[in-house]
């Protein structure tokens, strides 16, 4: 008889395995509901707003992937899907009008739940709702702003005193992989004199240094070109004021200006009144 441990054992490998086909067959039974019908495997819960339909491209990627991966599975996943699209860019119109007809008719419905879905919301949820978006809005933009600043050559921000001391001695630091490294040349770091630590802290100032220059002719050649979009804030709040106080220096230069030629036109005005009131003077005299 088998000692009560490898029954027990056996027993915990059998649900395991179990488990394991039940989950894979499950999940055999997800994909395959996707692929026939891809609209219903995206759609929301009722607590979710509606998500927006698959074009008719989109669509035609999601039925032809599991046959394209099929038929080519040593391919990458990169190379399916620009074989698919160049034959999405070979069909005909009447070829895509299915795929198309579907989005439509999708699109229609999409508005009817979102519709019905918008008016289920409490004046707190469509506040919350326009916060998070106008969120996702900005942080799009600044991840949009960064990439484009980084392919236009925008400098490297300053490197800290440790940073230059990891890439100087990461090839030879301790450890078999990079987080063990990482922990061995913290450890070094921590061990070294304040003397030593200084020759790294003037590196790093020297770098500050470099950033600003080449962040100050970068950001002059940004201005050139018409990029001001990519500016730093406080660039673009400096410029500001620089040009606000422009404009104000102007202005009083402008109304001191004004006050010197209305003193000169007044006094003129009074020679003038005087002269003919002088002259008017005399000519009473005479008569």
């Amino acid at each position: 008889m088998a000692p009560f441990g490898l029954v027990t054992a056996s027993v915990s490998l059998l649900a395991k395995s179990f488990n394991v086909f039940t989950c894979t067959s499950t999940l055999a039974r997800v994909v395959h509901a996707a692929y026939r019908n891809p609209v219903k495997c995206l759609s929301t819960q009722t607590s979710d707003p509606p998500k927006k339909p698959l074009n008719g491209y989109l669509r035609y990627v999601l039925q032809q992937k599991p046959v394209v991966v099929s038929r080519n599975p040593e391919i990458k996943i990169v190379d399916v899907i620009r074989k698919i699209a160049h034959e999405w860019r070979l069909m005909s119109p009447e070829q895509k009008q299915p795929f198309e007809d579907a989005y439509l008719r999708e699109k229609e419905k999409f508005k009817m739940d979102l519709q019905h879905y918008q008016a289920q919301l409490t004046p707190a949820q469509i506040e919350q709702q326009a916060l998070e978006k106008r969120q996702r809005r900005a942080k799009r933009k600044a991840s949009r702003k960064k990439r484009e600043a980084t392919n236009m050559g925008k400098p490297k921000r300053p490197r800290s005193p440790f940073n230059i001391f990891m890439s100087e001695h990461f090839v030879e630091a301790k450890g078999a992989n990079i987080p063990a490294k990482m922990k061995s040349l913290q450890d070094d770091w921590r061990n070294l004199f304040s003397n030593q630590k200084q020759i790294y802290t003037q590196l790093a100032e020297d770098d500050k240094i470099r950033y600003k220059n080449e962040m100050e002719s970068w950001e002059d050649n940004m201005m050139e070109i018409g990029r001001q979009d990519l500016l730093r804030d406080k660039t673009l709040s400096s410029q500001k004021k620089k040009a606000a106080e422009t404009k104000k220096a102007k202005k009083k230069k402008t109304a001191t200006a004004r006050k010197v030629v209305t003193k000169a036109k007044s006094k003129t005005v009074k020679k003038k009144t005087k002269s003919i009131v002088s002259k008017a003077a005399k000519k009473t005299k005479k008569t």
